[in-house]
Formats: structure tokens, sequence, C-alpha cells
């Protein structure tokens, strides 16, 4: 059942290239980024905190539900899916804001139990000119039972003529918390992970996933990205070995038992 919603936020940030150099390095390059040069696409990311004090957070580290986002109830949150759309390039050293709306929120019954879903736009403004239109698919459910059994995730495909073979370890995912202002406790807190979300270990960040295929998107087009949409599959954990793929605008992540981690289109 769709629920109509209006709630919107706006936010304003200095694109700060410190902190663009500083996830240059954490993901393996050369800390390069100066004012005024454009930002590698994605990198948004690291902008816009909104910060909340402790007694403002959920059990999970997030900012709870009840603000921005209506609280359904449901204690698990996975960030699905994403699309985004460029307009121009963002620049680093110079303030932009942020526009967001929630778009959409629909309750449905999934196999595994109550489900909900919330698609929130961010429309990314600077120098009085829309850059880039951002939407974002989350999803909201129960905690699993004592005797779930994790859904079988898809097999990815082996028809890359390209592909990157990285793993995150926990200091990487500790340096991408930081740097997004992410407090998500399934990527730094092992027993949280395993024992109230069910997971085999600390969680690889989703935006990680995809920032390192959109990076290589770019890289393999040989130029500046318009569009570009993800869905995860499966997560990926820390210290597990995975492939980053390509084959003609297709990229995804290819888990080291061969599971499709994360898909994904560019142009």
């Amino acid at each position: 059942m769709d629920q109509p919603t209006a709630q919107m936020q706006t936010l304003t940030d200095v694109l700060d290239a410190a902190r663009a150099r500083a996830l240059q390095a954490t993901l393996g390059g050369t800390p390069t980024l100066i004012a005024g040069q454009p930002l590698p696409p994605f990198f948004h990311q690291i902008y816009f905190w909104d910060p909340a004090p402790p007694d403002l957070l959920g059990r999970d580290g997030h900012p709870a539900t009840g603000g921005m986002i209506p609280d359904m109830g449901l204690p698990r949150r996975m960030w699905a899916a994403g699309r985004l759309q460029w307009h121009r390039a963002l620049l680093a050293g110079t303030q932009a804001e942020r526009r967001s709306t929630v778009e959409s929120v629909t309750r449905k019954d999934g196999r595994s139990g109550p489900l909900a879903f919330v698609r929130l736009r961010h429309d990314i403004w600077q120098r009085a000119a829309l850059a880039l239109t951002e939407w974002q698919e989350l999803v909201y459910r129960a905690d699993p039972t004592p005797d779930a059994i994790p859904p079988e995730a898809p097999q990815a495909r082996t028809d890359e003529d390209h592909a990157l073979r990285l793993s995150f370890d926990s200091t990487a995912l500790f340096r991408y918390s930081a740097l997004t202002f992410n407090g998500h406790r399934i990527h730094y807190d092992a027993a949280y992970a395993r024992d109230i979300e069910g997971h085999a270990g600390l969680v690889v960040h989703g935006p990680l996933l995809a920032q390192v295929l959109i990076l290589l998107a770019r890289d393999r087009l040989g130029r500046d990205l318009t569009r570009f949409s993800y869905r995860a599959t499966a997560p990926l954990i820390a210290g597990e070995a995975a492939d980053f793929c390509w084959q003609n605008g297709a990229a995804w992540v290819r888990g080291a038992d061969g599971r499709l981690c994360m898909e994904a289109e560019a142009g």
C-alpha cells in the first residue's frame, strides 16, 4: 500500500577538498583534489551530513525513524538501490545545497515478513544550477527469527571483459563510515551485525560498492557519466575478495562464491 508523503529537507555544505582527498586515499588512490576541481562522480556521498545526538539514534546507529522518514515499526534498514542523473560536475571547495524529498512509502508482505520501501529524491544545486539528481531506495524489515534461512543470492555473470579484484578490511569500512557520517553498526560492530541482523560478519557499505563501480564505469567509458543505476542483491562481507566487473555498459560485483552482490548500468 502506497502512502502519500510530502516530507522535505534542505541541507547546505561546502564540498571540502580535504574530505574528498581523504576519500581518494580510502579508495586506494592518490589524494590530489584541490578546490575548484570537479569532484569524481558519487563523491557527494561524503557531504551533507545531518548529525543527530545520541538520544535521537536508533538501536542500529542510524538516526531514528519518525522524522523525515516515518516510523513503520520495522527496525532493520538497508540501502537497496539507487539511480543518478548528472547534469553538470560538482566543484570541490564550493558551497552546494541538497534538497531532499520523500517521494513514496510503500508497505508489502514478503517471504521473510513485512517490508517497507522508501524512495528518496535528492536534487543537488551549486552556483544556482542543478548539478545532480539522485534517487535512493531504502528497505525496512523486521528482525530475522532464530530459525530464519537467509535468502539465496542470485549467481553473477561471468562474461565480463574487464574486472578489478578488491577486498575491504575493517579499517576501510571505518574510514568510509567516518567520511559519510554513517553510524550503521553493521559496518563496525561485528557482534551486532551477526547476532542482531543475521549477517556473516561486518558488511561492506552498499554505496562503497556503487562508488567503485561508478569509477570503473567512468574509466571504461572514457568520459563523464550522465546516468547510473544500481541494485544491491546480497551483502559483501569485510575481508571477502570480490570482482568488480564491466561489460558494455553493465557493471556488477561478484562475491568469492560467485554470488551477485550488486548490479548496475551506466551511460
